[in-house]
């Protein structure tokens, strides 16, 4: 079944997948006999329908007794069960109270897994036998063994590899905790500097992806032959053996390790060996619900999506003549919650790109005597000479010189963007490589491609790669030309790849926009802006006030004219031209905006067509951009110095008046990335996880009653509350 339509694990199938240890003795008088006690027995075939004539009869033979035992109990207490408990407050007795029960469910859901499989296939047309399962069980010489024996008779090669996979990581993981502390306390580090917010959809694993190469480090071996493994900055051998003995010991602690397993086979020990079954149960259940979301879906045709489109925009009709209705809905877009209409045109969106005051500039601009007549103590005139003195740098060097490296040298890539200025010589290094690489062949990539971040724009200034950083400072001037320049750039342009599309950038710089006729009026450089004086920031309003003419403080003016109109439905459509824009400003804002609070937000911020919270000047050029449409950007100035601001959708009206921006084409339900993909699978994933979990809920109550739990076997552990 394809990736996207994957709906995630019950959280119980991943109990045991954690990478941090409580790190403390649970009890030191268990022995290793006392932690084979069954705490637990689970058989689903005790149950009528099981029975001769009942539904499941023909797999009763097949399905044996699930034993949990006390090393389970404890193995999920270290890793989850710890910190769950101090998150919420509990005592032992609920924490372990709260594990029986979680072990006994996870049990009756593989079981019932199995015997759904065997009855039913697999949502990928596989079918499974019973003569399959017993041949694959045939030989195991224990319970566990025998245990994941059966599980893996229904997994691919592939899934047997991921599952192995996941162990490993799972691994490398617990012990990357304990080599950071280690690596931290022999660093005398006293940088303060704040690292770079990346990316939304940065080092977000494929599920799909496996390494079979990939090992676990242990210090003893080689990181080379660890497959795709990536040490920590700063990791030696040395403090990678350090480490593994801190995660062995944890092991010991808690009575995970015996004095006769041999630690220097990491896949040979029980603990591992745990993970491996943990991972394969997610695997199983995985298929389970991929074979759930298959029937699910099946009752989901064209009319039924259609007909929730029309209701949704219908109902949003109505509700939308509240205006805080409307607005709270405006603040929460995103993928799976669709503004569909607006009360009026000139809602919308922007990105904020601002280039600040340094602190002393500021200090001056708050000092300095306000403005002859002035009544609000604005300093215009003062402003514009400081405007004059701003730079901006590219933010992103601690991608650089942070704790991860994300840097790579882009020299051999053809389209990179260097530039405008002098030193083009120097920029070569990118960032995310592998999320921003081409696709590869099927489950050959180990991170998904980074949406919405189009990973051309090199970092503006020099670096050695990974020590040092020296960016280049830039007026208001330089960046307008680099943003123009990476927008009509080859690296912008041919990553348009839908047929038909392309877009042209045009701009200038302004002085002042007609009241009447809402026209910029385009001079042909900024002499006439800073040189403006403190008459020319007032005007006159209808009633003969003199008032701020706020079309006075932009600066430079510019859109991005689409060949074809500005589409919405494709605007997350990877390679459309509103995409592969607004993923170049998104870079851009990444790279040189110090409002941090803008990155990562769904389209940017939200903009009202009534009085807002955002300072005048802001206020004035956003919903200025926002009623000219999705595309218009410009450069303004308030007291915190300039703002690049950029439409990345607005609600526009049609010509009969309607505001009806997204429509629904079931033809386009399969194109990832089109507003009827998102819609469709929105939609898809709310009635399969309603689907999956009245399956999941139904399966575990039908069979709850076929568990024997054995509350005396680890009263030890349920009682510490009150030992002594």
């Amino acid at each position: 079944m394809s990736k996207k339509k994957r709906v995630a694990a019950v959280a119980l199938a991943a109990a045991l997948g954690c990478t941090v240890f409580a790190g403390c003795d649970l009890i030191s008088t268990n022995t290793a006999k006392d932690y084979q006690q069954v705490i637990a027995e689970v058989n689903i075939t005790s149950s009528d329908d099981f029975a001769e004539g009942g539904q499941y009869a023909a797999y009763k033979d097949v399905i044996t007794t699930t034993e949990i035992t006390k090393l389970e109990m404890v193995a999920y207490f270290v890793s989850t069960g710890y910190s769950a408990m101090q998150q919420n407050g509990w005592t032992y007795y609920d924490t372990f109270a709260m594990i029986s029960d979680a072990l006994v469910n996870r049990a009756i859901y593989i079981q019932y897994a199995m015997v759904y499989l065997l009855a039913n296939g697999d949502a990928d047309g596989a079918q499974y036998t019973v003569e399959g399962l017993t041949a694959a069980i045939e030989g195991a010489e224990t319970e566990e063994a025998r245990d994941l024996a059966a599980m893996e008779y229904f997994l691919t090669d592939a899934e047997k590899a991921q599952a192995e996979y996941s162990a490993r990581v799972i691994f490398n993981n617990t012990i990357d905790t304990q080599e950071e502390a280690i690596i931290a306390a022999e660093t005398e580090d006293t940088s303060s500097e704040t690292e770079r917010t990346t990316p939304t959809g940065v080092d977000v694993t494929n599920e799909d992806y496996y390494d079979t190469a990939y090992k676990v480090y242990t210090g003893s071996n080689s990181a080379s032959d660890c497959g795709s493994y990536e040490t920590l900055d700063g990791s030696t051998p040395s403090t990678r053996t350090r480490a593994y003995n801190a995660f062995l010991a944890n092991l010991r602690s808690n009575n995970l390790l015996s004095s006769g397993e041999n630690v220097n086979d990491v896949e040979s020990l029980s603990y591992y060996q745990i993970e491996l079954s943990t991972a394969c149960e997610t695997i199983l259940i995985n298929k389970m619900n991929d074979k759930f979301a298959q029937e699910a879906a099946e009752g989901i045709d064209s009319e039924l999506v259609q007909r929730v489109y029309d209701t949704t925009f219908n109902r949003q009709s109505d509700a939308f003549e509240d205006e805080d209705t409307f607005e709270t809905a405006l603040d929460e877009m995103a993928d799976d919650s669709f503004v569909l209409t607006a009360p009026a045109e000139g809602y919308g969106y922007v990105v904020n790109i601002l280039i600040p005051f340094t602190t002393s500039q500021s200090n001056d601009l708050t000092n300095y005597t306000q403005d002859y007549g002035d009544t609000k103590g604005n300093k215009f005139v003062y402003r514009t000479e400081l405007l004059s003195r701003v730079y901006g740098t590219d933010q992103r060097g601690t991608w650089i010189t942070g704790s991860s490296d994300y840097a790579f040298d882009a020299s051999s890539v053809a389209d990179r963007y260097t530039g405008t200025l002098d030193n083009a010589s120097d920029r070569k290094y990118l960032f995310f490589e592998e999320g921003i690489a081409a696709d590869p062949a099927e489950g050959e990539r180990q991170y998904e491609r980074i949406p919405n971040y189009l990973g051309k724009y090199t970092y503006n200034g020099s670096s050695d790669g990974s020590y040092s950083v020296s960016p280049a400072r830039i007026s208001i001037d330089d960046f307008i030309n680099e943003m123009n320049g990476y927008l009509n750039s080859e690296a912008a342009t041919s990553a348009v790849t839908v047929e038909g599309d392309k877009y042209a950038v045009n701009g200038s710089y302004v002085n002042g926009i007609d009241a009447e006729t809402g026209l910029l009026s385009p001079v042909d450089d900024n002499t006439t802006y800073f040189s403006q004086s403190v008459s020319d920031y007032y005007t006159q309003d209808e009633d003969g006030n003199t008032v701020v003419d706020y079309s006075k403080f932009i600066y430079y003016a510019g859109s991005v004219d689409f060949t074809n109109g500005f589409y919405p439905n494709e605007l997350f459509l990877k390679g459309s031209a509103e995409n592969v824009v607004y993923s170049a400003i998104n870079e851009l804002s990444f790279a040189y905006n110090t409002d941090t609070a803008g990155l990562n937000t769904y389209l940017g911020y939200a903009v009202s067509i009534g009085n807002t919270d955002y300072v005048d000047e802001f206020e004035y050029a956003a919903q200025y951009v926002c009623r000219l449409g999705a595309g218009n950007y410009v450069v303004v100035a308030t007291d915190y110095g300039w703002h690049i601001i950029y439409c990345t959708f607005s609600f526009l009206a049609e010509e009969d008046g309607t505001i009806q921006p997204f429509v629904y084409d079931d033809a386009e339900k399969d194109v990832e990335g089109t507003f009827s993909y998102l819609f469709y699978e929105a939609l898809r994933a709310d009635i399969v996880e309603q689907y999956q979990t009245r399956a999941q809920t139904d399966a575990i109550n039908a069979y709850q009653s076929c568990a024997t739990v054995y509350e005396d076997r680890y009263a030890d552990l349920s009682g510490l509350d009150t030992a002594s």
